[in-house]
């Protein structure tokens, strides 16, 4: 199942490739969240081919707007964002990815993570480890907030978010830097790789961490929820790291 998942998300991640800085059609779900005919075709591409060679497994994806839900055997779910950085990809700003992940009996054990413009395949399965392009990956070992770099999002209602402000200068002023690039799975594959020592957010989906989640543990890194209890990817916020700063990234954030 990882090598489908892995062919589905490259080939998905090449359909955005080729249209990348030739869209005509971008739409809105919300005041400021964006929807591309890109989003819809490597999201359908994806879906068709589960359908095709997993067709008794459920799929939960999002795009047009809308949660897309396909029932099947409740034991198996795809959770799929068919492109993540969106508003990255609309304006032509190469930072997007495929992301997909597989659930059995609600534990995340397969997670793929492709950047097509830099063609970086993340993936990772339940208790094998995690790679990159199939050399295998592990989190940094910074031991200093005041040493790491860190990485975030910001939530599309960020201003009605009391904290946020405060987490974000907070941060700033304990960490080496603070970067913010609009792809959720994409910083989460980076903090695998141990480019970010750590990464935390609020208001995502499902689909924005589910691989990340396994990328991450897989890759002997720790999540949780700001007050460091058990994470799960259906509710958020989220809290990641190389698991030497993560105490200290909680002490920010509680």
């Amino acid at each position: 199942m990882l090598n489908f998942a892995i062919e589905a998300a490259r080939d998905a991640g090449n359909l955005l490739l080729e249209k990348f800085g030739r869209i005509t059609a971008v739409t809105k779900k919300g005041d400021i969240n964006l929807v591309t005919e890109a989003d819809l075709a490597s999201e359908e591409l994806i879906v068709e081919r589960i359908r095709s060679y997993y067709p008794k497994h459920s799929i939960l994806a999002e795009e047009g707007g809308e949660v897309i839900t396909v029932d099947g055997d409740a034991a198996w779910k795809w959770v799929i964002d068919p492109l993540d950085g969106t508003t990255n990809y609309a304006h032509g700003y190469p930072c997007f990815c495929v992301t997909l992940a597989l659930e059995h009996d609600s534990e995340i054990v397969i997670g793929v993570t492709f950047d097509p413009t830099r063609n970086e395949m993340f993936a990772a399965e339940k208790g094998r480890g995690a790679t990159l392009n199939g050399k295998p990956i592990r989190v940094s070992a910074t031991e200093k907030l005041g040493d790491s770099l860190i990485v975030t999002g910001f939530p599309y209602d960020f201003k009605q978010r009391e904290n946020f402000a405060r987490h974000l200068t907070e941060f700033l002023l304990s960490s080496r830097g603070v970067r913010r690039d609009g792809s959720a799975a994409i910083d989460m594959a980076y903090v695998a790789c141990g480019r970010f020592d750590g990464f935390w957010e609020e208001g995502l989906n499902p689909w924005d961490v589910a691989a990340g989640k396994l990328l991450i543990e897989e890759a002997g890194g720790v999540i949780s929820y700001y007050d460091g209890s058990q994470f799960s990817i259906y509710k958020p916020p989220i809290c990641a790291g190389n698991g030497r700063i993560h105490s200290q990234m909680l002490e920010v954030l509680r």
